[in-house]
């Protein structure tokens, strides 16, 4: 079997070589070494694919100029920015992030992939993306794409699913790290590995006639790629999860909202009342003072461990008192500025809807 490319010593030039060449060049958190930017960009990508990540960056950066303008803003203002690219966890560590930034280190993002590590929302590979591009430092990074790619490089055996595994994955990515000109190599390096990942290693149909890397790579020469990376532990299946929604408006066309728990779905949202079953939400609306109810036609939301199949009941009520104390009344020209849940806001904008929440479809 011919030696792997970081056996010859010319890994790291093979990914740069390629990555100026045939890389992406072109996306608008690139050509920066703002630690802010690339931060930002880090977060959203987590998870989310860039398509979607392309329509949300730019309306951050025109409201949060800097860390500094996030750390100011209300949690709330976060959210309703960040409506739509899921995994809501992620949006209010980003705003605690912003305020640790400011307040323990003057408003500069540290230097360094260890202390990056510490701050909220921030893991081992983001923390070395973030070095790697802004400050040129010697980190690998090993986020899913970048998983795959090593993997069939090396053949891996081990079962990714499991940390120990992961341990020796980073293990091995360290050495073959570039080693000279490290303020141009490393965000050439990190990018071009994730650019490999996101473009050719792809996880059913690896373009190996593209890759820099499959003259030595074990799992092409093996003829089976897909093979790898080994998962032994599957994903459960998503439980479909039945959702009522009541849309109360009162009489000057205001739409009575609650933030949701802590923990669980959507949680710290902004949300229309929501019950687990129709008789439930009816009873809801009946101790409102509604007795005529529009049901509109139910629609499938999906979540990472779930499927929601949600209901949506209007009614124009006389008192929110039934529907729950931890709520208010909002304008059509206050509830936009809110964290709400992405299929929440998309019923709430039909213009059907706000022209006469009584009526009208979803």
């Amino acid at each position: 079997m011919r030696a792997a490319p970081d056996e010859r010593g010319d890994f790291a030039a093979r990914v740069i070589a390629w990555q100026r060449r045939h890389g992406r060049h072109d996306l608008p958190w690139q050509g920066t070494r703002d630690p802010y930017r690339v931060w930002l960009s880090e977060i959203m990508l987590q998870q989310t694919q860039v398509t979607t990540v392309l329509a949300y960056y730019p309306r951050f950066l025109q409201r949060f100029a800097d860390v500094a303008a996030l750390a100011q803003a209300s949690e709330d203002e976060v959210l309703a920015l960040w409506s739509g690219l899921g995994y809501y966890s992620r949006a209010r560590q980003l705003h605690r992030c912003a305020q640790r930034v400011v307040a323990d280190f003057g408003g500069q993002f540290p230097a360094q992939a260890a202390e990056l590590a510490t701050l909220p929302g921030i893991g081992r590979s983001t923390a070395a993306a973030i070095a790697a591009f802004c400050f040129g430092e010697r980190s690998a990074i090993l986020d899913g794409n970048v998983k795959r790619v090593l993997a069939r490089v090396w053949a891996v055996d081990d079962d990714l699913a499991q940390a120990a595994a992961v341990r020796a994955l980073w293990e091995r990515a360290e050495p073959v790290l570039p080693t000279t000109r490290l303020r141009t190599s490393m965000p050439a390096y990190t990018q071009g590995l994730m650019d490999l990942g996101a473009t050719v290693c792809l996880p059913r149909q690896p373009q190996c006639g593209r890759c820099p890397l499959a003259s030595g790579c074990r799992a092409h020469l093996q003829g089976n790629p897909q093979r790898y990376p080994v998962k032994i532990r599957k994903a459960a299946p998503r439980p479909v999860v039945a959702l009522w929604l009541l849309h109360a408006v009162d009489e000057q066309g205001r739409v009575w909202l609650q933030r949701r728990p802590p923990h669980g779905i959507w949680a710290g949202l902004h949300c229309l009342p929501a019950f687990d079953t129709r008789a439930q939400a009816l009873h809801g609306l009946a101790q409102a003072g509604q007795a005529s109810v529009v049901e509109h036609p139910p629609f499938t939301h999906i979540l990472t461990h779930r499927k929601l199949h949600i209901h949506v009941m209007s009614g124009v009520v006389k008192s929110a008192t039934a529907l729950g104390e931890a709520g208010a009344w909002f304008a059509v020209s206050d509830w936009p500025r809110l964290g709400l849940p992405a299929p929440v806001r998309r019923f709430l904008s039909q213009p059907e809807v706000s022209a006469c929440p009584a009526r009208g479809g979803a």
